[in-house]
């Protein structure tokens, strides 16, 4: 190859070099690009992070609160309770015994007009402690010992009486049914007294009103009717059974 053809090859790229320079620094700048803009208030060279809150902004809705609002994340917490035991979640709240003897029952019935909303009342059995369970309704348990069955349940007077957390959404009813089934995993009375309050405390969540088993308002002199016969049961059941005289 002679001197000649070297010095053309030699030219040609120096001047490929220089189209390439020219082209990548003429390039107009992006604003900021090239330098550190610091943030009021922060030094020269603080990074700062894009926070959570940042991410989520534009997506919450006026009170702070995201599309996935309080009713289905009690939804959610009320479902791991009662999956905390693998394989178990169906048999919470299924009683030892086919057998019972008495079953007392209230209601908690919507005012007139008004029905009761299926995400409304899984809040409200949340916060008075009643887990999800056997048939899908709702159950109060013995603390720390499931297995002994329920205390009391809680069902939906519309048929079939289950929850469907499928469609829980949808679900209304004019009225949910607490009910006692006897005997109890101890004594009717004490089971009596935790299941009242849990109603009154869910009609206040619900604004709903307390009925009794003739869909009456149940007033102080019913109440006080059950008490008693449910001490009258207790005391039937303590009772040491009889004996046949002895022969002299």
């Amino acid at each position: 190859m002679s001197d000649v053809t070297l010095l053309r090859i030699g030219i040609l790229i120096a001047g490929l070099i220089l189209i390439a320079a020219i082209v990548f620094f003429g390039r107009p700048r992006k604003p900021g690009q090239g330098r550190r803009v610091p943030r009021e208030g922060k030094g020269e060279d603080t990074r700062v992070e894009p926070t959570l809150g940042e991410q989520l902004e534009g997506e919450l809705g006026a009170d702070g609160r995201t599309p996935a609002d309080a009713t289905t994340q009690a939804e959610l917490e009320l479902f791991e309770r009662t999956l905390e035991a693998p394989g178990t979640a169906a048999e919470l709240g299924k009683r030892v015994s086919d057998e019972f003897d008495k079953i007392v029952t209230i209601y908690l019935a919507a005012r007139a007009g008004e029905k009761l909303h299926g995400p409304d009342i899984v809040v409200a059995a949340e916060k008075a402690g009643l887990v999800y369970g056997h048939m899908g309704v709702f159950h109060r348990l013995v603390e720390h010992h499931p297995e002994r069955g329920p205390v009391f349940s809680v069902a939906n007077i519309m048929k079939p009486g289950s929850f469907d957390m499928a469609d829980i959404q949808s679900l209304e009813t004019p009225a949910i049914a607490f009910f006692l089934t006897l005997p109890a995993p101890g004594p009717a009375l004490d089971a009596w007294e935790k299941m009242l309050p849990t109603a009154e405390r869910m009609a206040e969540l619900l604004n709903g009103l307390v009925l009794d088993e003739q869909r009456n308002s149940l007033g102080r002199q019913r109440i006080g009717q059950i008490r008693e016969e449910l001490r009258a049961y207790d005391r039937q059941r303590e009772a040491p059974p009889l004996t046949k005289p002895s022969r002299w």
